[in-house]
């Protein structure tokens, strides 16, 4: 049986000690579940146990052995893979590259390709999954990145893999052929730690579920004996869902509408309205067209057919810096890709989209204006930032994406398209940007979002429309339906 301890690990950073002494194992044969609010300790414990970083205290054994001074290239050898929430592949290379990184077979001094990729299509065969290992990695899609992410982990036949949220991007599907791969490791006595903010997983996938509260152990419980309101108590003490709040009756003025709009086969004959201080949310089963629609409409995608107008006025070949003129938010999918700049700090990343408001005529930056502009979205948005001047990746995924949000609400605009705006932060942050969402629209600001949650949308959104295969197949007020509901219209069946 493989065993991985940590005993007494401590790690201090400047100004936060981020573990507080922790000590704890993991055992093949199970899949742990390791959670905790952002800002619990939860990578910070991934990244000692993978060895990508070192304690300020304490020793890691894998099997009895000190692993405590591995490079992550040597715990990589000796069995410890890790499957990291923020997406590591490079974009320009092909998916068997990306797996094989490093370690490409060779015939004499040459690469030999032809076994290259046989063997990376015997792992994804092996996983089931659909995915060319010819493919570049800039074609996929987010969900099939992380596919990718968790073959290159298996390449390394791993006696302990470390899921740092790999659900966050996966459909319900998607997700449960992982769960029944995981199932399959704990026969092969491999160690499974498993990290996920989506908390309702957790009872079809682990054996246990392990609770970090800001760096400090508060317990393992097995989860066949927790309930969902036992977790959450661990995690953030007596803690109160919150429920869908009561809306003012949404403005009939029409501030964006989308007539016929078309994009080969990735949407087609979209029609739509959004109106003044309206949540609308879009839901459907990735592959649905609802990532490429708002690209479309924000101008980052080009579409073939169709018409946009914002307040009325026709938008001709929209671009992302147009359609921000015209007021046009968009908080995208993957902020790490396409919505901070992760070498820039939280006070510059918050002005990014705000830079003719301090800087007049791009000639000087008012530093008046933009400690104000700053200061106003860490308060209103109550990101936790010990400095201004730290850089955002120092942040949690919560407090990252409040980031993205406090940047475009800089900027003041009319209408923010939100594309999956709780990946990969926890319970509580997700309330608070769906607050935020809210918070905007009782002054006005219309929104879009998409979530795979559907739930989510229940709960945040005022009228909901269903996207099937690239088409708007139906329409409720969040009121009338629920989640099962949903679901079926999503998937293609019809509600009752």
């Amino acid at each position: 049986m493989n065993v991985i301890e940590a005993h007494g690990v401590r790690k201090q950073y400047p100004g936060t000690l981020a573990l507080k002494g922790l000590t704890l194992q993991f055992e093949s044969g199970k899949v742990h579940a390791l959670i905790g609010k952002n800002g619990s300790g939860k990578s910070t414990l991934v990244k000692i146990l993978s060895r990508a970083i070192d304690p300020t205290q304490g020793k890691v054994f894998l099997n009895g052995e000190d692993v405590s001074s591995c490079t992550p290239a040597e715990a990589f050898r000796r069995g410890i893979a890790t499957v990291y929430q923020e997406l590591s592949l490079i974009q320009d290379l092909s998916v068997a590259e990306n797996i094989f990184m490093g370690r490409l077979p060779k015939k004499g001094i040459r690469i030999d390709w032809e076994l290259t990729y046989r063997r990376a299509e015997e792992l994804i065969r092996s996983m089931n999954v659909e995915v060319s290992p010819r493919a570049r990695i800039a074609e996929l899609s987010v969900w099939q990145c992380q596919i990718v992410e968790i073959l290159k982990a298996m390449s390394y036949h791993p006696k302990v893999l470390l899921l740092d949220e790999p659900t966050s991007s996966l459909a319900v599907a998607e997700a449960r052929r992982l769960f029944d791969f995981i199932r399959e490791l704990t026969k092969r006595d491999v160690i499974v730690i498993f990290i996920s903010h989506r908390l309702h997983e957790l009872w079809e996938v682990a054996d246990t579920c392990t609770v970090l509260r800001d760096g400090e152990l508060i317990g393992t419980v097995t989860m066949k004996d927790a309930s969902y309101n036992d977790v959450l108590r661990m995690m953030f003490g007596e803690v109160e869902l919150k429920v869908r709040e009561g809306r003012k009756t949404v403005s009939d003025e029409v501030v964006l509408e989308v007539k016929g709009l078309t994009r080969g086969k990735k949407f087609h004959g979209i029609d739509l309205q959004l109106h003044k201080g309206e949540v609308l949310g879009i839901a459907g089963m990735l592959g649905s067209g609802r990532t490429e629609l708002l690209r479309a409409i924000f101008g980052a995608d080009r579409f073939d057919a169709g018409e946009i107008r914002i307040g009325g006025r026709k938008i001709r070949s929209p671009s992302p810096r147009m359609m921000k003129r015209a007021g046009v938010a968009l908080a995208p999918e993957d902020r790490k890709k396409d919505g901070l700049n992760h070498i820039m700090s939280v006070n510059d990343n918050l002005t990014l989209s705000a830079l003719e408001r301090i800087a007049p005529r791009f000639l000087w930056i008012d530093r008046m204006r933009e400690s104000s502009l700053v200061a106003r979205q860490i308060v209103d948005l109550a990101i936790k930032v010990s400095d201004k001047n730290m850089p955002v990746s120092s942040l949690s995924g919560g407090n990252q994406q409040k980031v993205v949000v406090g940047k475009w609400l800089n900027a003041e605009p009319r209408v923010m398209f939100f594309d999956e705006p709780s990946r990969g932060i926890d319970v509580h942050a997700k309330q608070q940007i769906f607050q935020i969402i809210r918070q905007q629209a009782d002054r006005g600001i219309s929104s879009i979002m998409i979530s795979s949650e559907l739930e989510e949308l229940l709960d945040v959104c005022d009228r909901i429309l269903i996207m099937r295969n690239g088409a708007l197949v139906g329409e409720h007020r969040s009121d009338e339906l629920g989640a099962e509901e949903l679901y079926l219209q999503c998937m293609g069946g019809t509600a009752t």
